[in-house]
C-alpha cells in the first residue's frame, strides 16, 4: 500500500483518546473553485490534517512519466502506486523525499493525472489508503469524491463550486504567481470545460456533490469569507469544541 504521511497542525490538541472520536470535513468540487485554499486554512484553524487528494493522483502520474510506465497499463499503475512514499509537509507534497509541490501542477503531468486517476486498481489503492488516515487523526480532506465515494458518512461534507470565469480566473493569476504565462484566460476556461465533463463522467468517483453535502459558492467571496462559512457549518455540528479562534 501507498506509503503516506501527513505533517498534522497542533496534534498536542488532541489527547490519545480522541482518536476513537476522529472527525472529518469533506471538500469536494471543480477545480479552480478554491478547495485547496479553503482546506488548508480551514484545517489550520481547526488544528486538524489537511488531506489534498488531487496532489495524490498527480504524484502518481508524476512517478509514472519519471519511470516510463505506461498510461494504459492499469496493473503496472497500480503496482507503481503501491510503491510510493508520498508525504504532505508544511503544505509542500514529497515524493520519495523530492519537494514535488510545482512540478505535479504542469501540463504534463495534469494530463497525466487522468488516465491514473480513472484507473479502478489505483483508486482502490488511494481509497484504502485515505480511509485508513481517518483512523487516526480529525481529517480535512479535499478532491472530487470525497463526501461521494471515500468518506460517505463524514460528519460535515461541502460542496465548493464557482462559476467557470471566475475559475479561470483563479487559476490564470496562480500560475502567473509562479511564474507560467504560457496559457491565456480563454485557453484555462477551455481546459476547465472539458475537465468539469471528464471528471462527472468518469465512471469511478465522479464528480458530484453528495446528497447531503452543503454546496457554497465561491464567487466574490474572499478566501477568509469561505473559511468561516465552513466554520459556522462545522459549529453547528458540534466540530468545534476544541477550535482556538485565531
Amino acid at each position: 500500500m501507498i506509503k503516506l504521511l501527513i505533517a498534522c497542525f497542533v496534534v498536542t490538541r488532541w489527547p490519545i483518546w480522541r482518536s476513537f472520536f476522529v472527525k472529518i470535513i469533506t471538500l469536494d468540487g471543480p477545480a479552480g473553485a478554491g478547495k485547496s485554499s479553503t482546506a488548508k486554512l480551514l484545517a489550520s484553524k481547526l488544528g486538524w490534517c489537511h488531506m489534498d487528494t488531487g496532489a495524490m493522483y498527480r504524484a502518481v502520474a508524476l512517478a509514472a512519466l519519471q519511470r516510463s510506465v505506461a498510461l494504459d497499463n492499469e496493473k503496472a499503475l497500480a503496482e507503481l502506486a503501491a510503491s510510493l512514499d508520498i508525504q504532505f509537509r508544511s503544505g509542500a507534497v514529497f515524493l520519495n523525499g523530492e519537494d514535488i509541490s510545482v512540478e505535479i501542477r504542469i501540463d504534463r503531468v495534469t494530463a497525466a493525472t487522468r488516465p491514473v486517476a480513472d484507473a479502478p486498481s489505483v483508486r482502490e489503492e488511494m481509497t484504502a489508503m485515505q480511509r485508513n488516515l481517518s483512523r487516526k487523526f480529525n481529517l480535512v480532506t479535499e478532491g472530487r469524491d470525497q463526501g461521494t465515494v471515500v468518506f460517505p458518512r463524514a460528519e460535515l461534507k461541502v460542496y465548493l463550486d464557482a462559476s467557470p470565469s471566475a475559475r479561470a480566473a483563479r487559476r490564470y493569476h496562480e500560475r502567473i504567481e509562479h511564474g507560467d504565462k504560457s496559457h491565456s484566460i480563454e485557453e484555462i476556461l477551455h481546459s476547465q470545460i472539458e475537465r468539469d465533463q471528464g471528471d462527472k463522467d468518469r465512471p469511478i468517483g465522479a464528480m458530484e456533490a453528495a446528497k447531503d453535502a452543503i454546496i457554497i459558492h465561491t464567487d466574490g467571496f474572499s478566501l477568509e469569507n469561505v473559511v468561516n462559512q465552513v466554520l459556522e457549518l462545522a459549529r453547528g455540528r458540534g466540530l468545534t469544541s476544541d477550535y482556538i479562534p485565531k
